[in-house]
């Protein structure tokens, strides 16, 4: 990987640091805040920190004119921030152009392997489903689907994600699913860092080669959206891992974001023109007819530039006896596709998401997600309460 260092100019920082960890419920972990920013701003149009807010974020080790000039690159144990109150994403304007969203790698998808606690109901491993591609412009054919990028120790990363409705503010959703580990590298590790949100990604479905010539509107045909506040379950802080399915069964996040450059006061939902309800009550894999996975699958065969979908009757695959047991399809689709959106009819008819992709073998040929339970409704619910009428 060549990763693509653009040339910072003009900061906007509209996320700062969660000092403490508000709004949780049981099974929740929070993760960033916005500053008490000043209503009024400069002729230029730029948000100014004030002094007493940086002194705050000195104390808990940041300074964001340091990490503004890439101290966001240190990695070493102390700089890899971890707890609820930790997390950092500040907007760094033109930092995902189109060269660096064009080059970032999958991430580390959890595996199957070595999964020796396999003691609850697991049903056959499914018929391997090819992947197909799915009709652009992905704007008209599948709004509410997107790209997750994030920059982690080992360089830029992808994930794929989906565009949900905040019940505290209807029509105006600033939220995004996605997977625990597209925000937080569970166990060994911390919350990843330059968080954002693509809607429509390379929205023509244009080649690879193609790519690097295309207009901006065409490859974030919506803008670049920065995630600021994200939240995902203690279970996959506390033990999820890149192998033998830890974690596994809570491994979900929910990501607020805001517009890299301010926008045009429309929320995410009504910029993109559509968001999926969550149905946290949608029955066990055998109750389910039909499930259609979405996401930008970037380990070989593919590259991580399209959308592809994958759509199949789910069986059930239990990771441990004690924990909920998961959804699982056939499926081609490989890393990259983390945290795409798994959609259903709901209960009222209508598509719902009910999981995101999770878990996969090195080989590829089946995805399993989580099955959405309280602790998914209690992030879900945490979140959009956190931005009840903003």
């Amino acid at each position: 990987m060549r990763p693509i260092r653009p040339k910072l100019a003009a900061v906007t920082f509209a996320a700062v640091l969660a000092l403490t960890a508000t709004a949780c419920g049981e099974g929740e972990n929070s993760a960033g805040d916005k500053a008490n920013l000043p209503t009024g701003l400069p002729n230029d149009g730029k948000i100014t920190i004030p002094d007493d807010i940086k002194d705050r974020l000195k104390e808990h080790g940041v300074d964001l004119d340091k990490w503004r000039d890439g101290e966001w690159k240190n990695w070493d144990r102390d700089a890899w921030l971890r707890e609820a109150k930790d997390y950092i994403n500040p907007i760094i304007e033109g930092l995902w152009d189109m060269d660096r969203m064009r080059d970032a790698e999958k991430p580390e998808q959890p595996s199957d392997n070595d999964i020796s606690d396999d003691r609850g109901v697991t049903d056959p491993t499914p018929a391997r489903v090819d992947a197909r591609p799915v009709q652009a412009p992905y704007s008209t054919g599948a709004p509410a689907a997107g790209k997750v990028f994030f920059d982690g120790p080992k360089g830029s990363m992808v994930c794929s994600a989906t565009v949900v409705k905040d019940p505290a503010n209807p029509g105006k959703s600033n939220l995004v699913w996605t997977a625990g580990h597209c925000v937080h590298a569970g166990k060994d590790g911390g919350w990843y860092r330059n968080i954002a949100f693509v809607p429509s990604y390379n929205d023509r479905a244009r080649p690879t080669a193609e790519l690097e010539a295309a207009p901006k509107e065409e490859v974030a045909p919506h803008g670049v959206w920065w995630g600021d506040w994200a939240q995902t379950s203690d279970q996959w802080i506390g033990e999820g891992a890149t192998t033998g399915g830890r974690g596994a069964p809570y491994d979900f996040a929910v990501i607020h974001v805001t517009p890299e450059k301010g926008g045009t006061g429309k929320s995410l939902e009504e910029t993109v023109g559509s968001a999926l309800p969550v149905d946290f009550a949608a029955p066990a894999a055998p109750g389910i007819a039909n499930l259609t996975a979405t996401g930008y699958p970037a380990g070989p065969p593919f590259d991580g530039q399209r959308m592809f979908q994958c759509a199949d009757k789910p069986g059930r695959l239990s990771v441990k006896a004690d924990q909920p047991t998961m959804y699982r399809i056939g499926c081609t689709m490989t890393a990259g596709s983390s945290g795409g959106g798994w959609v259903a009819r709901g209960s009222d008819g209508s598509p719902a998401l009910v999981s995101n992709t999770s878990i996969g073998p090195a080989s590829a040929g089946w995805l399993a997600g989580p099955r959405l339970g309280p602790e998914a409704k209690g992030i879900y619910n945490a979140v959009s309460n956190k931005f009840a009428g903003r």
